[in-house]
């Protein structure tokens, strides 16, 4: 989609500092991190949300959780501990229709988060 911002940053339009990209995602640091550690993940092929997941790309979420769990290996989360979030919709907080995760670590998480 050409109005995406998480698909001008796939395409190399937008720049961003990648953490981590193979064919399937990429991840780079939260322009306005929440922690210590703010990570998005996201599938290249643009997928709007959550409700969007099917079973012809529903294989992509599971990369992206192999992926977040290198990516907290290599950050040094793994071992105390990190947050995995999805907003789905409005009313869920989702800002960007790019389907997405955040990863948060690298302090105390409170619960709930707001």
């Amino acid at each position: 989609m050409s109005d995406c911002i998480f698909c001008k940053i796939v395409d190399g339009e937008i720049p961003s500092e990648k953490v981590y990209e193979d064919d399937k995602v990429v991840a780079f640091n939260d322009v306005n991190p929440q922690s210590p550690v703010h990570i998005l993940v996201i599938p290249k092929r643009h997928i709007s949300s959550v409700k969007e997941i099917d079973d012809d790309n529903s294989h992509l979420v599971s990369h992206i959780h192999l992926v977040i769990n290198k990516i907290a290996k290599d950050k040094g989360l793994y071992e105390k501990g990190f947050r995995i979030v999805n907003n789905c919709g409005e009313d869920g907080g989702q800002t960007v229709n790019h389907l997405h995760y955040h990863l948060l670590g690298g302090r105390q998480l409170k619960w709930p988060p707001g």
